[in-house]
């Protein structure tokens, strides 16, 4: 499932998220988050997750390289909120 197949254009929006084995790619407007976590075993298994992950790098990269960057993006602003269940 590389980034093309899938639809996942990079910074595009605040929606989509993106699976490869047990990584987790989310999209932002200003940045992608990964988590979780991969093995990249020397079996087929393993090259089918390495092919998704280089298109996928390659998207965000092509995406970088077309923008107009600051030096340094600010933290997100994050607030908490009172929990309406207590």
């Amino acid at each position: 499932m590389s980034a093309k197949k899938t639809g996942f254009v990079p910074y595009a929006n605040e929606a989509d998220v993106l699976r490869v084995g047990g990584l987790m790619v989310e999209n932002r407007l200003d940045r992608i988050t990964l988590s979780g976590d991969i093995d990249l075993t020397a079996d087929r298994h393993g090259l089918a997750h390495a092919r998704e992950l280089h298109a996928l790098l390659g998207a965000i990269v092509a995406r970088l390289e077309a923008a107009d960057l600051p030096d340094v993006l600010p933290p997100p602003d994050v607030k908490s909120v009172d929990n309406p269940f207590d």
